[in-house]
C-alpha cells in the first residue's frame, strides 16, 4: 500500500478570546475533516483519540486534535475538575475552531464532522446544534445527556458508541437518542468498558467512526487540488 501524503501542522488557534493548541493532519487527497472534542481530564495527546485519528487519516479524512482548555485552565482543572464539565465553554470553543478551520487554507472547503469522547461528546453535540455546517457527529463513551436542550436541535447524523460493560452510560445514550431529531444510531461494543481498553475494542470504535464519517461527509475539496503540480 502506498504511503499517504500528509500535511502536518501544529497550530495556535485564536478563538473565543483564548488561543488553543491544535495538531492538524490533512491527507492528500482529503474527503472531509474530523475535529476531536476530548473528554474529562484529557487533551489532544489522548492515545485513544490519536489512534482513532490515525485510522481516519488512512481513510483520507483530515483530523484536528485540539486542546479545548488553555494550559492554565488544564492546570487548574487537574486539581479541581471545574472546567471539564463546563460544556458551554467547551462547545463555544469547538464551534469557534470549526469556523477558523473553514478559513484555513489546508482545511478550507472540507466538510466537517465532530468526534466527541466522554464529556467532549456533549460539547460536540452543542456545537453541532449551533453550527449547521457540521455534517456528522460521533460519540465515544459519551455523555450526550450533558448537552441538555441542545439535543433537540441536533439534526446532523449522530452515531453513539458505548461499551457493553458501561451500563450507566449506555442508558444515558439510549435516553438521549429519544431527543435527537436527526438520523441516530447506537452501537454497543461487546465486552468493552468505558475506556475501550479491551483487545480489539478501540479498533472497533475506529472502524465504526470511519464508516460513519465516510458515509455522511460529502467529498470535500482539498485546496491543494487547485494548485499546479
Amino acid at each position: 500500500m502506498n504511503a499517504v501524503r500528509m500535511n502536518l501542522e501544529r497550530l495556535e488557534i485564536p478563538t473565543a478570546d483564548v488561543v488553543l493548541e491544535a495538531d492538524v493532519a490533512v491527507p492528500h487527497p482529503a474527503y472531509g475533516m474530523v475535529l476531536f472534542a476530548h473528554g474529562s481530564g484529557s487533551s489532544r495527546h489522548s492515545p485513544r483519540n490519536r489512534y482513532v485519528a490515525s485510522e481516519l487519516q488512512r481513510a483520507g479524512l483530515a483530523t484536528v486534535l485540539a486542546d479545548l482548555l488553555t494550559p492554565q485552565e488544564e492546570r487548574i482543572d487537574l486539581g479541581t475538575g471545574e472546567f471539564r464539565f463546563d460544556i458551554g465553554r467547551l462547545a463555544v470553543r469547538l464551534a469557534g475552531l470549526t469556523g477558523w478551520l473553514a478559513r484555513h487554507k489546508p482545511t478550507a472547503g472540507l466538510d466537517v464532522g465532530l468526534f466527541g469522547a466522554s464529556t467532549g461528546a456533549a460539547a460536540a453535540l452543542v456545537a453541532a446544534a449551533a453550527r449547521p455546517a457540521v455534517k456528522a457527529v460521533v460519540s465515544r463513551g459519551g455523555r450526550p445527556d450533558l448537552a441538555g436542550d441542545s439535543l433537540r436541535s441536533v439534526h446532523q447524523p449522530t452515531l453513539l458508541i458505548v461499551g457493553e460493560r458501561d451500563p450507566i452510560v449506555a442508558r444515558l445514550n439510549q435516553e438521549a437518542m429519544e431527543l435527537l431529531p436527526g438520523e441516530t444510531r447506537l452501537e454497543i461494543v461487546p465486552g468493552a468498558t468505558h475506556l475501550f481498553e479491551e483487545p480489539g475494542a478501540l479498533e472497533q470504535v475506529a472502524s465504526l467512526a470511519r464508516g460513519w464519517f465516510m458515509g455522511h461527509l460529502p467529498r470535500g475539496r482539498n485546496p491543494e487540488d487547485d494548485a499546479p503540480e
